[in-house]
């Protein structure tokens, strides 16, 4: 009875520490007052986080990846919104149809999404400007957006908008009046997630980023191809502790939802 009991937590413990092992000497690393990587530490300080906020080489690589991030949430918000109440609306073979086409990014592998928005892009000119990386995070985030926010029209009420019509309400007024804070917390969970997939892209920056748009995934994959800084490590422990918040805000907002 109580190996019955102790096997599944200790199989589930042991999948946990394997999945968590690597984060965790990150961090213990991240603290070490060691000139190059190594794990023990052989002492422990704030040496490598104060070379992060004092190095321009990093805080300008940041800065671009937040403003970027900060511009998709608002655009990813606003169009997957839009399309997810579009979707919802469709028949249903056209609902499948255009699901499918608006999750694409998720499913086609990142390399290949990434070599088609480089050569579309090339030929504009927009290779290596900031527009790019918007408007290329943007579409991947879109799906994300739309996901959440079709959990949400899923479990509302379509005779309330009915209701509001035949009060004499506009569209617009009972969307903004009625729909739109009843699904609020999935368009929130969907601007936090397309928040974390801008911040923490990588193929796509390295095919369009070029010298102009340096994010901050890219500026780390260059720190480990031509030197070992420790620095990456305390910059990756926080770019971890970033996406554990944003993760536990969208949990707790998916919860609220749920209730």
């Amino acid at each position: 009875m109580i190996l019955t009991r102790l096997l599944p937590a200790s199989v589930v413990g042991l999948i946990l520490f394997f999945l968590a092992f690597p984060i965790v000497v990150v961090a213990i690393v991240s603290f070490s007052e060691a000139t190059y990587l190594t794990f023990p530490p052989p002492a422990f300080g704030l040496r490598w986080y104060k070379a992060y906020f004092s190095s321009e080489d990093w805080l300008k690589p940041t800065w671009v990846s937040l403003w970027v991030a900060a511009a998709v949430v608002v655009l990813a918000t606003f169009l997957g919104t839009l399309a997810a109440l579009g979707v919802s609306r469709l028949s249903r073979p056209m609902r499948i149809l255009a699901t499918g086409l608006i999750l694409s990014p998720l499913i086609v592998p990142g390399i290949v999404v990434a070599i088609g928005i480089y050569y579309a892009y090339s030929r504009y000119g927009l290779v290596g400007t900031p527009i790019a990386m918007v408007l290329a995070h943007t579409c991947l985030a879109v799906p994300f957006v739309v996901t959440s926010v079709t959990a949400s029209l899923a479990g509302l009420d379509p005779r309330l908008e009915q209701a509001s019509l035949s009060l004499g309400a506009t569209p617009g007024a009972t969307f903004w009046q009625v729909t739109l804070p009843l699904i609020r917390p999935g368009v929130l969970v969907g601007a936090l997630f397309a928040f974390i997939t801008s911040f923490d892209e990588l193929i796509v920056a390295l095919f369009i980023s070029g010298t102009g748009a340096v994010t901050l995934p890219r500026r780390m994959w260059d720190d480990l191809r031509f030197q070992i800084d420790p620095t990456i490590a305390a910059v990756s422990t926080l770019t971890i502790v970033l996406t554990a918040v944003l993760m536990g805000c969208a949990h707790f907002l998916r919860k609220r939802n749920q209730a």
